[in-house]
């Protein structure tokens, strides 16, 4: 008989509005604290993220809320739907997250509640998750990614070794959407503005174009899933860079909202480790 394992259980989070900003046409910052917020802690990670609830906490609701009753009680049409997004900061003093919403429009759940969104209102999330931080020990550092990178990017930048040189690339849709970025002397922060041309596309022209000096590289790339995986090739396979300095991954991809990504990304990280090994082991 097997034994059934139980789930390790899932603590919802509530943030409070604190404060919304909105930070270029299409990126808007939701601050949030309360007291919600006193078990949440990050592990320091510079891509720390956090799982949203949507929709937002309603009247009559159980609090706490409990995501295995739901999971267990409910058919799964009828859970909360979950986006993820990067903390681009938290204080663990003053309890406060800080999450950047890149916004589209009526396009989306979370985008339209963060462009709405006003002091008092209230989300769940669960998390954080994470797994990247920028290496003191690495000689250099290349980080490229779209707006649904730029949170992370912008984390990874404050904590960027002094003394160290780092290649920052950001594809954005025109010079409207730049940010200011808190870089020491030696980063060079490289704006792409994409126009009317693919996603990535600009992008992948650029990191390609990059001649990376001698020394270990620490790589972080995020982003649509399908520049995502050329630039993997290219610093996996063409520049071999071993894997242990990469953090590359697909946050999203064309034609798919996150509930089809996510359930697709396994099948999808599978085809991109094989034809990586293939083409690795063609090379000798």
């Amino acid at each position: 008989m097997t034994e059934r394992r139980e789930r390790p259980k899932v603590t919802v989070h509530v943030g409070r509005v604190e404060a919304v900003e909105q930070l270029t046409p299409h990126m808007v910052r939701v601050v949030f604290g309360g007291e919600g917020l006193d078990a949440f802690s990050t592990a320091g990670y510079t891509d720390s993220y956090v799982k949203l609830l949507f929709p937002p906490p309603a009247e009559g609701d159980p609090e706490p809320y409990d995501m295995q009753a739901v999971r267990d009680s409910l058919p799964r049409e009828e859970w909360p739907v979950t986006r993820t997004y990067t903390v681009r900061a938290f204080d663990p003093r003053t309890r406060r997250l800080t999450v950047d919403f890149v916004v589209h429009g009526d396009a989306g759940l979370a985008g339209p509640w963060a462009a709405a969104a006003r002091p008092g209102d209230t989300l769940r999330m669960f998390g954080p998750g994470g797994g990247y931080s920028p290496d003191p020990e690495a000689d250099v550092h290349l980080l490229a990614g779209d707006e649904s990178a730029l949170p992370a990017i912008a984390a990874a930048v404050e904590r960027l070794p002094e003394g160290r040189p780092a290649h920052v690339f950001v594809e954005v849709a025109g010079p409207e959407e730049e940010q200011k970025l808190d870089a020491h002397a030696l980063v060079r922060v490289h704006w792409l503005h994409r126009g009317d041309r693919p996603v990535g596309a600009p992008l992948t022209e650029a990191v390609r174009a990059l001649e990376l000096p001698e020394g270990r590289v620490q790589v972080f790339v995020h982003g649509e899933a399908g520049f995502v995986r050329d630039l993997r090739r290219l610093l996996r396979v063409e520049r071999g860079l071993p894997k242990e300095d990469l953090s590359i991954s697909g946050y999203w991809r064309l034609g798919r909202n996150e509930d089809g990504w996510q359930s697709s990304k396994a099948e999808w990280n599978r085809q991109v480790e094989d034809e990586e090994a293939a083409a690795l082991a063609d090379r000798g």
